[in-house]
C-alpha cells in the first residue's frame, strides 16, 4: 500500500481493532489471546498495511475475538461504525470495505451457533441482517468488485438458508388472555399443562414478580 493511503488506513483500522477489543467478555487464556493479537494489530497496523500484510492478522483477530466471547450485535456495532468512516485515498477504503466484509463473516459464523426458541426469534434475526448484507452489496456493485459482490451474495443466501431451516422445526409464539393475574406456576400448567416451565413464561414476559403475571402475554405454541 502506498504512504498516503497506509497513513489514513492505519488510525482507521485502530479505531476498529480497539472497538474489536472491546467485544471480548471471557476471560482467561482465550480471552489473553484476543487481547494479545488485537494489540499487536494496533501496534503495527501501518508497517502491516505499508507492506499488504493485514489481511491475515485482522481475520485472526476477528475470530480469536469471537471465541473470546463476542456478540452478533457487538461485531454489528463495528459494522455500523466503519460503514460511517469516509476515507479518501483507495488504499484506507479497501482497508474498510475489508473490515467491514469481516464484520460480516463473523456475525454469519456467530448466527450458525446460536440457539432459538422461536420462529419469531429467527425472524428477528433475518430481518435484523437484511440491511448489513444490503449495504456491502451495494458498495461492492458500485466498486464494480464482481468477487466480493458474488462472494456477499452467496453469504447472504447462505445465512437466510440456515435460518430457514432452523425456523422450520421451532414454535410460534401465540398471545393469550386470562380474566385476571396469575402465577407464572399456574400459567404453565394452564397453557402447556407442565408447571416446570413457569420461569419460560417468565422469561418471554419479562414478569417482575412471579406471583403476580399480567392476565395477557406471550406463550410459545409447543
Amino acid at each position: 500500500m502506498e504512504k498516503p493511503d497506509a497513513l489514513e488506513a492505519a488510525p482507521l483500522m485502530q479505531r476498529m481493532f480497539t472497538m474489536l477489543a472491546g467485544t471480548i467478555s471471557i476471560k482467561g487464556e482465550r480471552g489473553s489471546q484476543a487481547r494479545t493479537a488485537i494489540g499487536d494489530a494496533i501496534a503495527f497496523a501501518y508497517p502491516l498495511l505499508r507492506d499488504d500484510k493485514l489481511g491475515y492478522p485482522l481475520q485472526q483477530c476477528f475470530e480469536l475475538a469471537r471465541a473470546a466471547g463476542a456478540t452478533l450485535f457487538a461485531i454489528e456495532g463495528i459494522r455500523r461504525a466503519l460503514s460511517r468512516e469516509t476515507p479518501k485515498t483507495l488504499g484506507a477504503t479497501l482497508a474498510r470495505d475489508s473490515a467491514i466484509l469481516m464484520c460480516l463473516t463473523t456475525e454469519s459464523r456467530l448466527i450458525g451457533f446460536m440457539q432459538f426458541n422461536s420462529r419469531q426469534d429467527v425472524d428477528y434475526i433475518k430481518q435484523q441482517m437484511i440491511e448489513p448484507f444490503g449495504d456491502a452489496e451495494e458498495t461492492a456493485a458500485d466498486d464494480m468488485a464482481q468477487a466480493v459482490y458474488q462472494t456477499l451474495v452467496n453469504l447472504h443466501a447462505s445465512v437466510t438458508n440456515h435460518l430457514v431451516e432452523t425456523a422450520r422445526p421451532l414454535p410460534r409464539l401465540l398471545n393469550y388472555q386470562f380474566f385476571e393475574p396469575l402465577p407464572t406456576l399456574v400459567l404453565a400448567y394452564k397453557l402447556y399443562d407442565d408447571a416446570s416451565r413457569a420461569d419460560e413464561i417468565r422469561a418471554e414476559n419479562k414478569v417482575v414478580h412471579p406471583a403476580f403475571t399480567p392476565p395477557y402475554g406471550q406463550a410459545l405454541s409447543a
